[in-house]
């Protein structure tokens, strides 16, 4: 049981944050944190307005993890995390939150600019306001508040933003977690609130793995009136994206404690090829996003696809070559009755009055680099599921409301 008292005063003072909320949304969204895999420079210069505002609240000094990566201008990729010292300095809660975004696709497809954030009918819109801006601002204000009210928490509150997480993680939690300033601990609770539902009833405590490949198809370029004369790269390659649909029928095992509950193979970023239409490519290049039940091995998959793209290379006669972007086998889920789970359950019902059931997730979170080193994690959050689509937007309900369940889990013992 925790203090309804001293809960209702953070509760309280939550509510009267909703403007500053919203302008931090705004702030950040106005500047795009885009990974150079993605065409952009990378975390800092949001990662430095972060840390503007934790200043400007009173926060500690943020202890910051970088990750070397010449392709960005600041030579970095950082990584943040600040912790608020509770009466158990022994016990820490991790609310874990991404600075960085997805690119915005066609621009054509959004109401405005994706990057100057608004807002209309209850929700703040922008590229990035659900994606991971939500609950990062929600787990600020909710720390936040135990400043402002002067209430001590029970345990230690950490807040930790990194990097890199649309992009694989390697300069962001991977990295984090393999340094030797690592300020994560098996003993800990540790939510990631990057995946949810509208109504807050799942949290996550499996996901499926992932397996992300970079398909190079290399014939032999010549004039499209004369076809005999080269081998049609693109032409091989759109074969090869018909039959590697039959994936889902080899690998075709259900799981209902997943949602979706079936393994999923999915074409999704094309290359650009020749710039003329009287040409026929001689490469072309396309990337497959698959996410696995964990009952398969991807050595398995990867096996499985190399061997249809052999039947392509025959008939075509082209080459070609398969890079996984981003390979990782699912490790064993949390267990359901884990303390971070328990203490989740218990301030989602006592919040927002709903019964949170665990469950798999059929996308991929940073929790499951926690969940490789054998750290108990939970995602969780409530959202509206607008990420990676045009006009993204949160519910600023679901982002106040996030906030009072990160305070009760503070208030827990």
């Amino acid at each position: 049981m925790i203090d309804q008292a001293l809960f209702a005063r953070l509760a309280g003072r939550i509510d009267s944050y909703v403007q500053a909320m919203i302008e931090m949304q705004i702030g950040l969204t106005a500047v795009p944190a885009l990974s150079p895999d993605s065409g952009g420079d990378g975390e800092y210069e949001k990662s430095r307005l972060i840390l503007s505002y934790l200043d400007r609240y009173g926060f500690p000094a943020a202890l910051e993890i970088g990750a070397p990566d010449k392709r960005v201008s600041s030579g970095q990729r950082p990584n943040l995390m600040v912790t608020l010292p509770g009466k158990d300095k022994s016990k820490t809660l991790w609310i874990l939150t991404h600075m960085d975004i997805v690119p915005p696709g066609e621009l054509k497809l959004w109401s405005r600019n994706p990057y100057e954030g608004y807002v209309q009918e209850g929700k703040i819109f922008g590229r990035g306001t659900e994606d991971n801006q939500q609950d990062l601002v929600a787990s600020i204000f909710a720390a936040k508040a135990f400043l402002d009210e002067g209430i001590t928490p029970e345990r230690n509150i950490g807040l930790a933003f990194v990097a890199d997480e649309e992009t694989a993680s390697r300069c962001g939690l991977d990295y984090v977690l393999a340094s030797e300033g690592n300020p994560f601990s098996p003993t800990d609770l540790i939510v990631v609130p990057d995946s949810g539902n509208d109504s807050g009833s799942i949290i996550d405590v499996a996901e499926k793995s992932i397996l992300w490949l970079r398909i190079k198809t290399v014939g032999k370029q010549c004039h499209a009136s004369k076809p005999s004369l080269g081998n049609n790269a693109f032409l091989a390659a759109s074969h090869l994206v018909v039959r590697l649909n039959d994936l889902h029928r080899i690998f075709g095992a259900a799981d209902q404690l997943y949602d979706p509950p079936a393994s999923t193979f999915q074409p999704t970023k094309k290359e650009a090829n020749v710039p003329n239409v009287n040409t026929i490519p001689g490469v072309d290049t396309f990337y497959l996003d698959c996410r696995i039940l964990p009952r398969y091995p991807l050595a398995d998959v990867l096996s499985t696809i190399r061997a249809l793209a052999q039947e392509i290379e025959k008939y075509f006669s082209v080459t070609v070559e398969i890079v996984p972007v981003q390979q990782v086998q699912a490790p064993p889920a949390t267990l359901h009755d884990a303390p971070v789970v328990l203490a989740l359950q218990q301030a989602i019902r006592d919040v927002l009055q709903v019964s949170a059931v665990p469950t798999g997730i059929g996308a991929g979170t940073v929790a499951a680099f926690f969940r490789a080193r054998q750290y108990p994690v939970a995602v969780w959050c409530r959202t509206t599921q607008t990420a990676h689509q045009p006009d993204e937007s949160c519910t600023i309900e679901n982002m106040v409301g996030n906030a009072k369940v990160f305070a009760h889990l503070c208030m827990q013992k």
